[in-house]
């Protein structure tokens, strides 16, 4: 099984130095690109592997690239969205801080493909490991002649700064993270225009996550049916998949894509823990719907994982067992989102407060039959459509399936008038 992730990831975690990296490989993609392939050979290559973006959302990669507009006069930008504040996900913290020339070589790369002159890596700021890691690597790559002036000799210009959000959930929105790194308040923009045409400080940019930017290297190195093949199904390539919750081995994995549920559960994360049960799982962080059972099979890519009713998003599973309260559960999630809201639009800002009151009410005994109802009506009115931006339609995907799913548990707490986990 190929791992090219984290096939160098060193069991003490430590970062590979310049010259280590070298040694297994680093920078001849860079290499091959700046002797003489054009940017929209690389788009197209990377349009034909089949590469969809590891930070959620799913979007084509090179597609996304295709809308910049390459006659644009430049500054142009590209961004690495290293913010990571999704619950459950730990999954870029792992190539930060043990392969961060595999994320520099991967940025030069994606900058090239679109002529982008500056670059960014937006870092979660209570990754202060990663962030010694990356500020190291990026200098030494100036020094290598990989970043700055005329590198290797191409023509081709790109400055490369790491910069630490203050830490807000929204900034993983990537208009909400231009925002910030303009020094403005982390709010979303209306789209359009969209980033690709006016972006940062109102220029052409791309913002990808982390895990996608890895993967750009080994897909000009080894091409597009190569990437394709990793994987167990149309959705191609590799991802670094995670378990937390009561298994015996949480941790993260590079596996194929469209391994099951079941095969990350049992045979990486050791199955269940003795005296518990599996009752259903969080996908891919805490924005998503829950998935039980019957959905053990559901093969992991975006597209079977959207058919059984979710969306993998970042891959990490939340598993939720049957000696944990699911009302609990979810409040403890409400609770997180409403702190996280930007406060920008008004169902969002008032919504998920009331939401997690409501829920902190029914899991301490107190809920009322109406509260059911009004759960039901802030899953409709908070969802997609109604709006600014996706954090409250995400937020209330795991209320809505747990409603679904586990609903006689609502009702018991509000019929017997307390927690049975308590």
């Amino acid at each position: 099984m190929e791992k090219p992730l984290t096939q160098h990831i060193r069991e003490d975690k430590r970062p590979l130095s310049l010259k280590e990296y070298e040694q297994v490989g680093g920078y001849e993609a860079v290499r091959k690109v700046m002797k003489g392939m054009s940017p929209k050979s690389v788009q197209d290559l990377v349009k034909e592997s089949n590469l969809r973006g590891r930070g959620g959302a799913g979007f084509a990669t090179g597609l996304k690239w295709s809308f910049v507009p390459m006659d644009a006069p430049k500054p142009k930008y590209l961004i690495a969205n290293a913010d990571e504040m999704e619950p459950g996900t730990f999954k870029d913290r792992i190539l930060l801080e043990s392969t961060p020339h595999q994320l520099i070589e991967g940025m030069i790369l994606s900058a090239y493909a679109i002529q982008a002159d500056q670059s960014f890596v937006f870092l979660r700021w209570a990754y202060k490991t990663a962030a010694h890691a990356i500020n190291k690597a990026i200098h030494e790559a100036y020094d290598a002649g990989y970043l700055g002036k005329n590198i290797l000799g191409s023509g081709y210009d790109l400055d490369m700064h790491l910069h630490t959000g203050v830490g807000r959930y929204m900034c993983g929105e990537e208009t909400a993270l231009l925002n910030s790194l303009e020094g403005k308040r982390a709010t979303p923009r209306a789209k359009p225009p969209f980033p690709q045409i006016s972006g940062l400080f109102g220029k052409p940019t791309i913002v990808n996550n982390v895990e996608t930017l890895c993967c750009i290297p080994h897909i000009v190195n080894k091409g597009a049916a190569w990437f394709q093949g990793l994987s167990l199904t149309k959705d191609a390539g590799t991802k670094i998949f995670g378990i937390s919750g009561k298994v015996k081995k949480p941790g993260a994995w590079e596996l194929p894509m469209g391994i099951t549920m079941r095969e990350l559960i049992d045979e990486y994360g050791g199955g269940m823990q003795d005296g518990v049960k599996f009752r259903g799982a969080l996908p891919g962080g805490a924005s998503v719907d829950f998935l039980v059972e019957e959905h053990l099979d559901v093969k992991l890519d975006y597209t079977n994982v959207a058919a059984a009713g979710s969306r993998l998003g970042t891959g990490t599973l939340i598993i939720l067992d049957d000696k944990t309260c699911p009302v609990g559960f979810v409040q403890n999630m409400e609770h997180f989102f409403a702190q996280e809201s930007c406060g920008f639009c008004t169902p969002c800002r008032e919504g998920l407060p009331w939401v997690a009151k409501i829920l902190a009410s029914i899991d301490e005994g107190k809920g009322r039959e109406e509260d059911l109802r009004l759960l039901d009506f802030h899953t409709t009115y908070l969802g997609p459509g109604n709006t600014f931006c996706a954090l409250a339609p995400g937020a209330m995907a795991p209320l809505q399936s747990a409603l679904k799913y586990f609903k006689d548990d609502f009702e018991k707490h509000v019929h017997d008038q307390k927690c049975p986990w308590k």
